[in-house]
Formats: C-alpha cells, structure tokens, sequence
C-alpha cells in the first residue's frame, strides 16, 4: 500500500529505529548515521491465508484478518522533512485534515483547531510526564554503557535498556555520571533490572543526572528548550520515556480557549515506553509482539466520555497514546475505570469502540503506529494523505505537524 509509487530512485526512504538500533543519536557509543537508501517498494500483499490479532472479542469471536505485510507501511521520505526543532510557538504548526470516510483531506493551521470543534464534544489528553531517562556511564569491569529507563520498578530498581559492546551478565555493576553504582539483578526479555545502590531514589537520580530521551532521529544533544517543549504543558504524572507528541502542541491559552468554546477536556495516563520507536521486524505484521505499557482511566473520564455520547457530542483523542489507553479500557465493549498494563497492538480491521476522531502527528515508516492510523482511516487513505504531506513539505515525526483524522466508517 505505502510502497506503490512513481518508480524513482532520487527519494530517501526513512528506516524505523529504536534504543537498540544504530540510529541512536546520542549515545555514549559512536552510532553509524542514519542511513538512507532512496527507493519505492512494491504494493503487493502477502497471498497467504489470514492470521489472527488481538481483538476485541464480540458474541465470543475474535474477527480473523488477512496476512498484512510490514512492507506495505513503509513510505516516501525526504530526509529534511523530519523536523529537529519544535515550532517556535506551540500552536503554530501546520494541521492536515483527513476524513476517514469520504478520503477528504484539508490544509488548515493547528491554530484553527477551536474553530474545528463543536460545544459538547470531549478532547481526551495523556497527562503522562516524560522522565530523563536517559544515563551515561561505564562498566565497572570496563567498557561504556548507556541505559534507557524503561520503568520505575521500586524506589531502587527500575527496568532498563542497555547499550554496551557486550550485554552485561547479571551480578556485573555499571556506574553512570561517576557517581552511581548500579548492579544488574535480572533480565527480562531484551530489558535489564538494576538494583541502584544510593541513598535517593531512582526517580530523583534521574532528575539530577539523567537526560531527556528524544528519539533518535532528533540528532541534537538535549538542551533547555527541549526540556520545555517535550514535555506537553498538562503533563502531571511521571513515568514515559517518550512524550505524547500530539499533545505538544497546545498551550495554556489554548486550552483556556477550548474551555471558553464548551469543548469539554478529560485526561488519561499512558506512560508511553521506549518500544514506541521499536521497528517492526517480522514480515507479517501479526507476528510483532508490542512492549507492555501501564495506563490508567479515571472514573470522571469514564463519566465525560458517557456524557458526552449521551449529549451528541464527538470524542477526540489527542494522540495514539489516549486512544491506545481508551481502546484498552474497552476491550469488552465497556469502557472500565482503573488501572493496567496494555500491549494492545491496532492494525487495520480493528473495532474501534470508543473514539470518533483522532488528533495525531505523522508517524515513521512501518512502525506500529501508521498501523493504528492505517487502521483508524483506512490504508489507502493514510497513504494519500501521507503522500500529500511529503509533497507539501509539511513536517514530520515528534517535533512536527499535526493531523486530525476523523474515523472511516465501519471502523
């Protein structure tokens, strides 16, 4: 689907990274630089017989899907149109409407959006805060390492990606920033559990001497300006690795103008881990298994959300992480108050149960998340969409521009 195209050589094509990758940008370990190779892929889908994912399961049956591959995700990208710096105000980036049902799609100004919002209608935000979670340092035997906090696990220990030249065994000790010693207790799957020997807890060691993760196609070192504007100006609950980038772009007085508008606001926790930038490394889509997230949805959300309906009012996400937490919550069809751990993974043919639009940034090529926006709109229209984007030099990925989608029908 995303591969179809003009048959040219001359574009650059973007390869989906994550902490593991050789795509990271500032890591204590030289990194080959991000490599380009310009070309269409084929749209061909695989002829095999469907697979199943996870769905929501209705009157007992869990709806079967065709084989999709992960090529069919990937797309055109020129390289300067992954933006490095956020706009100068927040609400100054550009926004692409698309109509998931009619494939309509609009050049508007993310400062509009009031103006595309009727009174009644309910914006669901992730209030997760973005830890630095981020250290540098070496092994005690020798050697640098780097480690992405994936998860506060206790007040001393946490979950872990580690980057080093040989993975450290456990029983080995790593000391970051010179001063902290922390000892390798246990792994689970490709993360290390490390038990930090200090007096503070891990939460404010970060503080002091951790850094902000940006991801890894932002190739500048952390600065004060990116400590302000990843961080989304409700963010209130600590824990993602990653920031909801969709909410980045709204300010205080634009939230002070929604509420003036009758637009009613709602939030939810997601704490967005590092696998958002994990690259899909299976040929069939179905066999990906997602890293498992925490989420919470408090019961006024639940109450917004019913109200809301009842009213004639619409539900938006703001960002895949809200809509993520949402779908989660509802997966037996009643949207449930509380607490959890996801790895709901959203690819086309998905019920969606709760939300009717989607307020979203431009994702990478063959990630899970086109997937889910594939899924939202449907395939051909994301593509459209994205191929509009490419040729109007809208900007891409965290720092970049906004899309409001609304949801194809039937989805």
């Amino acid at each position: 689907m995303f591969g179809a195209g003009r048959g040219t050589r001359t574009p650059t094509l973007l390869p989906a990274a994550d902490f593991e990758s050789a795509a990271s940008t500032d890591s204590a370990i030289p990194a080959r630089a991000l490599q380009f190779a310009g070309m269409w892929l084929p749209a061909t889908r695989r002829a095999t017989a469907g697979c199943y994912n996870d769905l929501p399961q209705r009157g007992g049956i869990i709806a079967k899907l065709p084989a999709m591959r992960t090529q069919d995700f990937d797309f055109y990208l020129p390289e300067h149109l992954i933006a490095q710096f956020p706009a100068q105000d927040r609400r100054a980036s550009r926004l692409l409407q698309l109509n998931g049902a009619s494939g309509a799609i609009q050049d508007n100004l993310f400062a509009n959006l009031p103006s595309l919002l009727s009174q009644g209608d309910l914006l669901v935000f992730n209030d997760t805060r973005v830890i630095k979670a981020r250290l540098w340092g070496r092994k005690q035997s020798g050697g640098q390492v780097e480690a992405l906090i994936e998860r506060i696990t206790g007040e001393h220990t946490a979950l872990a990606h580690v980057r080093a030249s040989k993975s450290p065994k456990v029983g080995s000790r790593l000391i970051f920033a010179e001063v902290i010693e922390a000892e390798v207790i246990g792994r689970a799957d490709d993360l290390f559990l490390l038990h930090f020997h200090h007096t503070q807890p891990v939460d404010q060691l970060l503080e002091t001497y951790g850094a902000l993760p940006l991801p890894p196609y932002i190739q500048h070192t952390p600065g004060t300006v990116d400590d302000e504007r990843y961080q989304t100006v409700y963010a209130r609950e600590s824990g993602a690795v990653a920031a909801p980038t969709a909410g980045l772009h709204f300010d205080t007085a634009m939230l002070e103008e929604l509420s003036r508008q009758g637009i009613r606001m709602a939030h939810v926790t997601l704490h967005v881990g590092a696998g958002t930038f994990q690259p899909v490394r299976v040929e069939n889509i179905h066999e990906h298994k997602m890293h498992s997230e925490r989420y919470t949805i408090p019961q006024a959300t639940v109450q917004a959300i019913i109200e809301t309906r009842q009213s004639g009012g619409r539900i938006t996400a703001v960002g895949t992480t809200a809509l993520r937490a949402l779908e989660s919550a509802a997966r037996g069809r009643e949207l449930i108050a509380g607490s959890g751990e996801t790895d709901i993974f959203i690819t086309p043919g998905y019920p969606f149960q709760v939300v009717e639009r989607l307020l979203t940034n431009f994702h990478l090529p063959k990630s899970t998340l086109l997937m889910l926006v594939s899924a939202f709109a449907g395939m051909d229209k994301i593509k459209t969409a994205y191929q509009h984007a490419v040729a109007q030099e809208y900007r891409f990925f965290s720092y970049g521009d906004a899309m409001l989608i609304e949801r194809a029908q039937g989805k």
